[in-house]
């Protein structure tokens, strides 16, 4: 059973400027609640209990802040006999553990980087499941993205990646999956409509074995793009994975991707999760 899970969340958000200069991406409001607690809630959901969380070294952090006790709020709360207030303040049950992994924003920078730091940090040699902090899959009464994942994989040392369906004539703006008997040959960024191998998009949600994790160290321990070169994106590793005869397999859901890294983006979450 995976029980373990990265969740990144460091980083400026600068498409989100100017909000983001005091509100973390992730913390940005989807309803009543920050974009990653969906992510964070889901995960437990399907049985994790340890969350790597990849933060930025900037103080305060309220991602940190959001997952703890507020002592003060609680005892106002209690003496109020407000108790079903109090349940709703608490964000994570007792049997949870979030472990706070600093990333420092100057340094190497990309999908890839945060996944390598948390392995490291943590010698993480079991497969987890790694889901980005600022997007979500919105399935209410439906298969989370956690479950679709681990439905698909038979045991524990298996990798496998999250496709959502989007009408073709979108595919230019993400990454599309090329697929071969359920399983990632390929990931086709951009392509144009004529170009695309599918109309199944990449939306950062994985499952990642331990052989896939230390292809992700191995790649940015062994690449120097410099402060101005390439990012580190962790579709990259993942390829090369694929190219030594690693397997990835395909998990689709019919749920909807919701994205907070546009202002668009983030109004429509809000209009979908609110019922709009």
């Amino acid at each position: 059973m995976i029980t373990k899970a990265i969740v990144p969340v460091a980083g400026w958000g600068t498409r989100r400027l100017p909000i983001t200069k005091v509100i973390e991406k992730s913390m940005l409001p989807v309803g009543n609640r920050p974009l990653v607690d969906y992510s964070v809630q889901e995960l437990i959901a399907a049985g994790v209990t340890d969350i790597y969380m990849v933060i930025s070294n900037v103080e305060p952090c309220q991602v940190k802040a959001f997952y703890q006790d507020n002592v003060a709020l609680n005892q106002y709360l209690a003496e109020r006999g407000k108790t079903d207030r109090l349940e709703m303040a608490k964000t994570l049950p007792d049997n949870v553990k979030i472990h706070y992994i600093t990333q420092d924003p100057s340094g190497k920078y990309g999908t890839a980087v945060p996944i390598a730091m948390a392995v490291e940090e943590y010698n993480l040699n079991e497969s987890v499941l790694v889901f980005m902090g600022d997007d979500f899959i919105w399935n209410p009464g439906g298969e989370s993205a956690a479950s679709s994942l681990l439905k698909t994989i038979q045991n524990d040392d298996e990798s496998a990646i999250l496709g959502v369906e989007i009408p073709k004539d979108e595919v230019e703006k993400y990454g599309v999956f090329s697929v071969e008997n359920g399983v990632l040959a390929g990931i086709v960024e951009k392509p144009s409509v004529e170009k695309a191998p599918s109309n199944l998009i990449n939306v950062s949600k994985y499952i990642m074995s331990p052989a896939l994790l230390a292809e992700i160290v191995n790649y940015t321990k062994s690449n120097d793009f410099g402060p101005l070169g390439q990012e580190y994106v962790v579709t990259d590793p993942i390829m090369n994975y694929i190219s030594k005869g690693g397997i990835v397999k395909v998990a689709a859901t019919d749920g909807e991707f919701l994205d907070g890294g546009s202002v668009e983006g983030w109004i429509h979450a809000n209009n979908v999760v609110c019922g709009k």
